[in-house]
């Protein structure tokens, strides 16, 4: 087959599923839920395995053709990994509940982010409810013996849903949508159903295990393009957590003598009263006046980028900054960024979602507010997937490695306080937060690595705790405390979506140090003999603009342009 034809075959295997389909922004499927019946599933799997197979042998003439083609390949490799894995004698599908999921978010993105009519838009959520209670009947009859934290995440998910369809009726209410009964009709049957689909989870048996093997974990890191056993990347987490908390301990004795405080003060004493000191004033008491700093912080981050051209900054993209919607909260610990639709033409948005709880203020201070949004904004994530969806490659324009994506924004948090982001009077103090913070890395290295093989030696990064408790998510929660001092509401929503997402939470640090490894390695061989600023630029320029591809293969990108 050639490029084109295959490319083409990529595509078609993208819409036929409609949560693929409308995530990217294509129009084939907008009012269509996908079939969660083991069926489909089986069919999807088969499609995967035959258009690999069509891939497989196929080599184009030019670079980035060739390179599409190995991306299109590994896309198609990881559907059929996780389709296919097991543990306790039965396909993950069969203990992960996806029901909330599968509904809310088609209906939650026609809501909230997408630029058609309203009366269109309504007529797709209206079509989907419609679809729901069938949907609901056919995850329950697909599920088998669920895990039981997976299931109580489900659970409190659906929850939060009947509040989404309130919003989407006063909004349907306000449009004067002609068929507003038929949608407080679907929307009334859904939420029935969304009981009963609760009810039935609650008295399903459940299984505490979920472990996948360390055979499968290494298949993981070699479908991610990591070339490290998890031995290697449990000793890399703590390394790293030895230095970073060497880093810590020096910038507590000036800060402590800064602010008079006694010598004896821990460092979790020292970030409580930091937390307290630079807290945001509620205005009026409502906490999403929070969100007014978010955007003053947007503001002030694009024109200090802008000002020093440090990196490319497309004109047509925009950014939405909003409160977490109850229904996602369990799975969203402080904040998230939701990528542009990288098939939509127009302008690339974003939405930027923020956890903001009474009990939780104290991950929005006025210390990490600039770090959160440079993470999650421009430079960061917001950015980097705008960048990509502009690009002309089809597969690159949505391709998402975490390892890029994390090792991105991981690696951004130290170089823009590098180039003087805050102000000096508060730079240690902004350093000793974005530390504290960025030492959930390490932590996230041996939680996802205990969660998925079971084994506890990946915990021990040189905590002296103890971690005998029969409860994988207590010995894991007692790790990320000591570590980050996150409080226990934001350590629970992390372990609920470190646990579910298998790979994702080693990928911070591994991207970091794959991403600092490819910028030194560019700086020292500097084949092109640039001044050290104009190679910084270079070196964003070709990350931001190849797309978000695994960070080895972005390397052989770097290699092909002549900068190694």
């Amino acid at each position: 087959m050639s490029f084109h034809a295959i490319e083409s075959s990529f595509k078609q295997y993208l819409a036929d599923d409609a949560e693929t389909s409308i995530s990217l922004g294509m129009s084939n499927k907008l009012g269509e839920l996908s079939d969660p019946s083991m069926a489909s599933h089986k069919a999807r799997l088969s499609d995967a395995k035959q258009l690999l197979e069509k891939i497989h042998d196929e080599k184009a003439e030019e670079f980035y053709n060739n390179l599409d083609l190995r991306l299109m390949s590994l896309h198609l490799q990881q559907d059929i990994f996780f389709n296919t894995l097991e543990f306790n004698d039965k396909l993950q599908r069969r203990q992960k509940p996806c029901g909330v999921d599968g509904i809310s978010e088609g209906v939650f993105q026609l809501f909230i982010n997408d630029t058609r009519s309203p009366s269109a838009r309504l007529d797709n959520i209206l079509s989907r409810l419609s679809q729901a209670p069938i949907h609901l009947k056919k995850e329950i009859e697909t599920l088998d013996t669920p895990v039981k934290r997976w299931r109580d995440i489900e659970v409190e998910q659906a929850e939060g849903l009947p509040e989404l369809f309130s919003s989407i009726v006063s909004w349907a209410e306000l449009e004067d949508y002609p068929k507003i009964a038929e949608l407080q009709s679907a929307i009334a049957d859904t939420n029935i159903a969304l009981q009963v689909y609760s009810s039935e989870l609650s008295s399903m048996l459940t299984t505490a295990e979920f472990s996948i093997g360390e055979e499968k974990v290494r298949e993981l890191l070699s479908l991610k393009k990591i070339d490290k056993t998890p031995l290697q990347l449990r000793d890399m987490a703590a390394t790293f957590l030895k230095d970073t908390t060497n880093e810590i301990d020096t910038l507590s004795i000036r800060l402590l003598k800064k602010y008079e405080l006694p010598s004896d003060t821990s460092t979790v004493d020292l970030h409580e009263f930091l937390n307290k000191k630079f807290r945001i004033e509620l205005q009026d008491g409502n906490i999403e006046s929070v969100l007014e700093y978010y955007h003053e912080q947007k503001a002030k981050l694009l024109s200090f980028i802008k000002e020093r051209d440090l990196f490319p900054v497309m004109e047509n993209q925009d950014m939405v900054i909003i409160k977490t919607p109850g229904f996602l909260e369990p799975v969203i610990p402080a904040g998230a960024m939701w990528p542009p639709i990288s098939l939509r033409e127009g302008i690339k948005t974003s939405l930027v979602y923020l956890t903001l709880k009474e009990d939780e203020l104290d991950e929005h201070t006025q210390l990490g507010i600039p770090v959160m949004m440079l993470h999650e904004g421009i430079p960061g994530h917001h950015l980097q997937f705008a960048s990509a969806s502009e690009q002309p490659s089809f597969i690159r324009k949505f391709f998402n490695a975490p390892e890029h994506a994390e090792g991105w924004t991981t690696m951004l948090e130290d170089y823009m306080l590098d180039q003087g982001l805050v102000e000096n009077e508060l730079l240690d103090e902004v350093r000793f937060i974005a530390k504290r913070d960025i030492s959930r890395l390490s932590a996230r290295v041996g939680i996802d690595l205990f969660f998925m093989t079971g084994d506890k030696k990946y915990l021990e990064l040189g905590f002296d705790l103890d971690y005998t408790d029969e409860d994988p998510f207590v010995n894991a929660g007692k790790l990320l405390k000591e570590a980050t001092g996150f409080t226990d509401g934001r350590v629970q929503a992390e372990l609920n979506w470190y646990s579910t997402e298998r790979g994702y939470p080693l990928s911070y640090l591994t991207g970091n140090q794959m991403v600092w490894a490819l910028k030194q390695d560019i700086v020292t061989q500097n084949k092109k003999q640039l001044a050290l600023e104009e190679l910084d630029k270079e070196f964003h320029r070709i990350f931001l603009l190849s797309g978000c591809m695994p960070v080895n293969s972005l390397r052989k990108v770097y290699e092909h342009e002549g900068f190694l």
